[in-house]
């Protein structure tokens, strides 16, 4: 992973167009495994908060998992896009505006990174990866951990915004220019080995 595959420039009009959305429409990303311990309910809750201020927003879930088939049963409008890897991963990312980023156990986060690589305005925990990546206001929008009533407030405000998604999108890559990855990489690597010599 590197802020080259990870771009503003593969933004996708025609990705776009599929999901419905004018230039100027927000469209709202999750990126990860569809399953109840993503907290997925609150990502879900706080677009629907989202989509009653900006009624043009539309929520893209790429990736796969056992809460799949019911977010689709329960969520039609919801555009499920399936797992998606490498340059067609990384145009999904650039052809969104606002990151909803609602886990309270990932702490790695990974997904952040790709983001806020991408350009966009993430919406996440001051907890682990947003605590390390993020400054509220500035490169993102981070609510006290676990407080999903904080949550919602800042993604629903975000959304009503473009000049501040923008503005936080475009700080968020800046912010991503400077994480060395190899460094992230060597660190993901220590605690795994760390975590099995611990077994």
């Amino acid at each position: 992973m590197d802020t080259q595959l990870f771009n503003p420039a593969r933004h996708r009009p025609d990705l776009r167009a599929q999901w419905g959305l004018e230039p100027d429409d927000p469209a709202v990303i999750y990126v990860g495994r569809l399953a109840a311990e993503k907290n997925l309910d609150l990502a879900v809750e706080a677009f629907r908060a989202m989509q009653a201020r900006q009624p043009k927003a539309r929520f893209i879930l790429v990736g796969d998992g056992p809460a799949a088939a019911e977010l689709s049963a329960q969520h039609p409008d919801l555009i499920l896009a399936g797992v998606h890897i490498g340059e067609e991963l990384a145009g999904y990312y650039a052809s969104g505006d606002i990151f909803l980023f609602p886990s309270t156990s990932d702490t790695f986060g990974n997904v952040v990174l790709e983001a806020m690589a991408s350009g966009l305005a993430v919406v996440s925990y001051d907890y682990a990866a947003g605590r390390q990546h993020l400054r509220h206001g500035e490169s993102g929008m981070l609510a006290r951990f676990d407080d999903a009533e904080q949550f919602m407030e800042l993604a629903t405000e975000l959304v009503a915004e473009p000049d501040t998604w923008r503005r936080l999108g475009t700080q968020a890559r800046a912010e991503a220019e400077t994480v060395d990855w190899r460094c992230e990489h060597d660190r993901l690597e220590a605690l795994f080995l760390e975590y099995a010599q611990a077994k």
